[in-house]
């Protein structure tokens, strides 16, 4: 009776503690002032998630004991199969509050993926974060996914700081002296800062590099729970040779000494609170970058200063579905006014309303349900069913611009129900698996039973159709991997016609390779797709500065996909009543070409002249998309039609007497060594390879290598496949398809 007594009142007093934080969460979630919206990143197996435990179990979320550890730990692992595989699948937000001069802070924080197939996940989250913390191993450096998730941040001007981790790797297994470590140290501190300079934008290149100096750089190890920076040091009294000497004391009177004097919670979240920005200061430069209206206007200005009472602008990163229920919770940022429940939304991609029926910040890992939240904090809302990336306002407004991961998906599964009774099962599921990770493309035909997924590697569809299965109650079966190719010309077409099957309307059209500069451009995000409004000075400068004659500039009517559509007509009056019918047939075009029905890339569509119908009734839809299909198509096929294969470059590293083999390797895939360094006893080899000849690549390389062969992607490009190679993916391609030869 008395043990249950304790129990009861021991249970009444955590409750209470809860509440308490609860509501201290989300008294300060109404001051940007003191919030702080920030992202975990890193390459894999760099100790974000272990991280984001400590900083977890010091906030009292979790225990001490368990923090870091695979078994007990690893609080946002939401999925088993990330504690299987030992690795983060899936974003998770989680919220915490840290006493800061005398002032209390909310940290929102979202911990993102370090393997390059669930990199989708790092770019939507960096829409809704100000900074981010980079961790880097001490012992590996800066890898390839390390420059990736720089690149996902630094184009959505999201600020960097670093936390150079796993320090106790360079004490027990390297047993380097502390000078070495210092020296390993600034050598990394160093390839940052250039990074920094060479991906960033001209105006935060200097202003963003980070200072071991003024504490914008920290050491120290996630698993051993302890982190330093200069400033910390010289107020702590503390040194790297006291470091390097804590890892002789017995575990117990090291955990001790770490709490006194180098805990890494206060460390990091002292960094985050003077050098990452709150959200009042950083929308000042980051709205222009990720929303393209009138800065001027009304709405523009609310967004501008992060408006509590202004219009309602929320952005939509990531889409949970509770896996019992099946209800949709919307996760993402709210820059401006103030999300209620009740509230009646506008849902500017899908061109609906809806209604907001919760509202939901963060408690640790735990949603904690509130009335109402204001601009500048990351949430979640219920009620509302939009896919990543839309923009929710109250009334119709100009829409943020589309998230664009920096990769594409390049292979394809082909996914089917083992049950014929469980096919419209499948096709829900499908759908929520297209929302709830917007990296996987998915196709859907009805009629055959047969649907597409499309992923950014063999891992990603293996996790997802694992999950359909285990998670979604599906048995599928699934083909073996289909790599994604491109189709575009080698050259200017001649003049080509495009007639109406009424014969009516006419349309004339030139077909061309897209200039080289123009096309980067886009690739690089610096261009965006987008159909053109009456003025775009902005795109107009951008195109001349790109080489652009300034009246072709002028004539830009659309970009999609990286191809461009240019309206070169004078004097036809009804030319614009139908030029959004003309641009739908451009881009189903662009999406599905001529060759073997892959997307067109890299492609320049110029219409030149048109003889239109004087009555509308005679140019609607049914005439005009076949026209222009039908002559783009004949456009293509005249201006030599070709396949474009994906191709990675992958860093390779292994001991040194394995060069052989992996240059042998690398070859026999159509590969080629594109160069060869070598440190001490082991070699890192950079090749580039086509996306076709890379399948069961890991088990191959372990093979090569006896295990000791490691490969990172460091980028990925479309490029010309050989001439002996062009027919033989047409012919397979097109009979996989069922076309004709």
């Amino acid at each position: 009776m008395l043990l249950s007594c304790l129990k009861a009142k021991l249970s009444k007093h955590t409750m209470a503690v809860e509440e308490t934080r609860a509501e201290k969460i989300i008294r300060i979630a109404k001051d940007p002032k003191h919030i702080r919206n920030i992202a975990t990143s890193a390459h894999i197996h760099h100790g974000k998630t272990a991280f984001t435990d400590n900083l977890l179990a010091a906030a009292g979320f979790m225990s001490t004991q368990s923090a870091g550890d695979l078994e007990k730990g690893m609080a946002t692992w939401g999925h088993s199969d990330e504690q299987e595989r030992l690795m983060t699948v899936d974003a998770a937000n989680v919220s915490m509050v840290h006493d800061f001069d005398k002032e209390q802070y909310l940290i929102n924080l979202i911990d993102t993926p370090g393997h390059v197939d669930f990199g989708g996940n790092v770019t939507r989250a960096m829409r809704a974060v100000d900074g981010t913390i980079v961790l880097v191993c001490a012992s590996e450096g800066i890898m390839p996914q390390t420059e990736t998730v720089l690149k996902q941040a630094l184009r959505e001007r999201v600020k960097p700081i670093l936390f150079i981790n796993k320090v106790d790797r360079l004490i027990n297994e390297l047993k380097l002296t502390p000078e070495q470590m210092q020296e390993r140290f600034m050598k990394i501190y160093a390839d940052f800062n250039k990074l920094i300079e060479e991906i960033a934008e001209p105006e935060f290149k200097q202003k963003w590099k980070v200072d071991i100096m003024d504490g914008s750089v920290a050491f120290g190890s996630a698993r051993d729970n302890f982190g330093i920076s200069i400033p910390f040091m010289k107020k702590k009294n503390i040194s790297f040779k006291d470091i390097f000497n804590m890892y002789s004391m017995e575990e117990t009177e090291r955990q001790k000494w770490v709490w006194k004097n180098a805990p890494l919670f206060e460390v990091i979240l002292d960094m985050v609170i003077r050098h990452l920005p709150n959200p009042i200061d950083a929308q000042k430069y980051r709205i222009p970058k990720m929303w393209d209206g009138d800065l001027e206007s009304e709405f523009g200005k609310d967004l501008m200063t992060c408006n509590p009472n202004g219009k309602l602008a929320f952005v939509i990163t990531r889409i949970i579905i509770d896996p019992i229920s099946g209800k949709e919770m919307s996760a993402g940022r709210l820059f401006s006014g103030t999300m209620r429940i009740g509230t009646e939304v506008w849902l500017n991609q899908a061109k609906l309303n809806q209604k907001v029926t919760q509202v939901v910040i963060y408690n640790g890992v735990k949603p904690e349900y509130t009335s109402e939240l204001p601009a500048g904090n990351v949430i979640a809302i219920t009620g509302v069913t939009g896919n990543a990336g839309e923009t929710i306002t109250l009334q119709p407004e100009e829409p943020f611009t589309e998230l664009k991961h920096i990769f594409e998906p390049v292979i394809t599964k082909a996914i089917e129900a083992k049950k014929m009774a469980d096919l419209p099962k499948l096709v829900e599921v499908l759908r929520k698996v297209a929302k709830e990770d917007p990296s996987i493309k998915i196709e859907i035909d009805e009629e055959t039973g047969q649907n597409l997924m499309s992923g950014m590697g063999e891992l990603h569809l293996e996790i997802i159709e694992n999950r359909i299965t285990t998670e979604k109650n599906v048995e599928v079966v699934t083909s073996s991997p289909i790599v994604v190719f491109r189709e575009t010309v080698m050259k200017k077409s001649p003049e080509v016609e495009g007639k109406t099957p009424n014969k009516h309307n006419v349309f004339f059209m030139t077909i061309e390779p897209l200039e080289d500069a123009v096309y980067e451009a886009c690739k690089k995000g610096e261009i965006r797709d987008r159909r053109m409004k009456k003025q775009e000075l902005e795109l107009w400068k951008q195109l001349t500065a790109l080489g652009v004659d300034y009246n072709e500039a002028k004539q830009y009517k659309d970009i999609y996909k990286s191809c461009a559509f240019i309206d070169k007509t004078k004097g036809i009056v009804q030319i614009q009543e139908v030029m959004g019918l003309v641009l739908d047939a451009f881009e189903q075009v662009i999406d599905q070409g001529p060759l073997i029905r892959e997307p067109v890339m890299k492609l320049k569509v110029c219409l030149v002249d048109a003889k239109l119908h004087e009555d509308a009734i005679h140019r609607g839809p049914a005439q005009v998309y076949p026209a222009i299909r039908e002559g783009l198509k004949e456009g293509m096929n005249k201006a030599t039609p070709v396949i474009y294969e994906p191709q990675q470059i992958h860093l390779i590293e292994c001991p040194i007497n394995f060069i052989g083999e992996i240059t042998s390797l690398v070859t026999s895939k159509r590969g080629q060594v594109l160069e060869v360094t070598q440190e001490g006893n082991n070699a890192a080899i950079k090749g580039k390879l086509p996306v076709s000849e890379m399948l069961g690549w890991s088990s191959e390389l372990r093979s090569a290598t006896e295990g000791r062969g490691v490969s990172s992607l460091v980028d990925q490009m479309f490029e010309r496949a050989p001439v002996e190679v062009q027919n033989k993916i047409i012919r397979q391609v097109r009979e996989r398809k069922g076309m004709k030869d």
